[in-house]
């Protein structure tokens, strides 16, 4: 009987300890927000986050209000969709929030790379030395010439070259976006002289159209491969991919390439100081591909289709085109060569810069999570206080809670490529609820984990729209063509993407 006794006690408190790890024994504390566990254990609301994050969001803002506490795959996230909080939030010590906790685990299962304790603003200096400044201007040139070697570089002679040609748009943005980036960042084909250049730019379009297709499969799996929810076929493919892209990228193999960016080479420069061995470093490097080009591309396909789709915005950012080019001596004439766009000439384009940020408003929508370290207290803008809980997460939407939220932003669902200027082409002022706003459109993050390489990205996909607006004429296939619906899978990771591609015509227009 003893014996017995003890049986069942051992496997009653197992299963009353295995219950406390799934969170079923969890309530709502004095002054913490509104708590909602679901009805599965450990899981809670997996699925219906996963589903669609923003529709579940908007779900728990109906029923909690701005501030609500959710299970989710074994976490207690606490989401904050009260913009004038995001501030406390962002200027918080890391002794209290810290994004790096919830960043490292994504980072390892998704490129294999475990990040290292480098002094933070020591990575973050270099990024700003080569991501802003004289560094930003090299990056740009060669960007630049990226561009013109993919988009310029085989062009037939004569009258064929002005006739239409037609192609898918996303694809088309994204791939010639991805490997202008590539080419940057990671380098080209070294080649001896003169009569080896022309095959080595050969070398470099194959090589990075190849890259491109390897880099889209990966990218398709990625958002269900940072879930950890792929099925087995995929979770193999997945592993192809990542030992491609540490080989194809690698710290050997760069080494035979010319016009490598210095802010890779820095960067890797400082991990070997640090003791970070050259396989990892080698993953490092498929983590920078896939940040600095994962966004660009999908948001460049997003511009080019909204001004095509309006064709006020597309005439008027046009014309604010070739006034830049004129007046920098850029006249496009028949028979001239590509323009060189220079970073100086992207500064003088507030229409430009409205319609990208106003595009960004619209599909931009990553989730920014913070792990609360200590028990700690933020005050709501009506005063009330309430107390996030040591161990849980606390999370921003901006996407719903900022950029489509129609007190802040009217008419929300439209395209309105003046919405962030004045009409004397100075920055616009946001408010809610009369109090000016600082957060009105989140695309790249805020606080100390926004995104180093926002310049850059902006640069890059303004630079390919520019170059598109001046040398092409540009149309939809289908002039009455639908706003594709976006992958709701994706929510969370950045730019959106459309679930299905878009035809359109373009010729040269010299």
């Amino acid at each position: 009987m003893a014996l017995w006794t003890t049986l069942l006690c051992t496997v009653i408190a197992s299963l009353l300890g295995g219950l406390y790890l799934l969170g079923a024994f969890r309530c709502r504390r004095p002054n913490e927000p509104p708590l909602d566990k679901g009805i599965i254990p450990w899981l809670g609301y997996t699925l219906d986050f996963r589903k669609d994050t923003s529709e579940f969001l908007r779900k728990m803002q109906r029923k909690h209000g701005d501030i609500f506490t959710v299970l989710i795959g074994g976490y207690y996230f606490t989401f904050v969709m009260n913009p004038f909080c995001f501030g406390a939030l962002m200027k918080e010590s890391r002794s209290k929030l810290d994004f790096r906790t919830f960043a490292s685990k994504l980072v390892v299962r998704v490129f294999g790379y475990k990040p290292i304790k480098v002094n933070h603003s020591t990575m973050h200096a270099l990024s700003m030395k080569h991501l802003t400044g004289d560094g930003l201007n090299l990056l740009t040139q060669a960007t630049m010439g990226s561009f013109q070697k993919l988009m310029f570089f085989k062009l037939s002679s004569g009258e064929e070259k002005r006739l239409w040609q037609e192609d898918s748009l996303f694809h088309y943005c994204y791939n010639i976006v991805f490997r202008a980036g590539y080419l940057a960042l990671y380098g080209t084909e070294s080649h001896q002289g003169p009569d080896t250049k022309e095959k080595a730019n050969e070398q470099d379009l194959i090589h990075s159209n190849q890259l491109f297709n390897e880099f889209r499969k990966y990218d398709r799996l990625f958002p269900c491969l940072a879930y950890a929810m792929l099925p087995p076929k995929d979770k193999l493919e997945a592993e192809r991919l990542k030992r491609f892209f540490w080989s194809t990228l690698s710290v050997k193999k760069s080494c035979r390439k010319d016009n490598i960016s210095a802010w890779l080479t820095d960067q890797d420069q400082l991990l070997a100081e640090n003791g970070v061995p050259e396989y990892m470093r080698d993953r490092f490097r498929f983590m920078l591909l896939w940040a600095s080009q994962g966004n660009t591309g999908p948001t460049a396909f997003w511009l080019l289709f909204y001004l095509m789709k309006h064709p006020d915005a597309m005439q008027a950012v046009k014309e604010e085109v070739e006034k830049v080019s004129r007046e920098n001596g850029r006249d496009t004439k028949a028979g001239s060569p590509p323009s060189n766009i220079t970073r100086d000439m992207l500064n003088q384009t507030p229409l430009l810069d409205s319609a990208l940020e106003e595009t960004l408003r619209l599909v931009a929508a990553p989730l920014l999570v913070r792990a609360v370290l200590q028990d700690m207290s933020l005050e709501m803008s009506d005063g009330t206080k309430y107390v996030l809980r040591k161990g849980d997460r606390v999370a921003l939407f901006p996407h719903l809670s900022v950029q489509m939220n129609p007190e802040i932003h009217p008419e929300p669902h439209k395209f309105k490529y003046d919405r962030f200027i004045n009409p004397d082409g100075t920055k616009k002022d946001f408010y809610k609820d009369g109090k000016r706003l600082k957060y009105f459109n989140m695309p790249w993050g805020a606080g100390i984990s926004i995104c180093p390489g926002r310049f850059f990205a902006t640069t890059e996909i303004k630079l390919f729209v520019f170059l598109m607006l001046t040398h092409y004429d540009l149309e939809l296939a289908n002039s009455e063509e639908e706003i594709p619906a976006i992958d709701v899978s994706r929510w969370g990771f950045g730019t959106m993407q459309p679930v299905r591609d878009v035809r359109f015509r373009y010729r040269l227009r010299f």
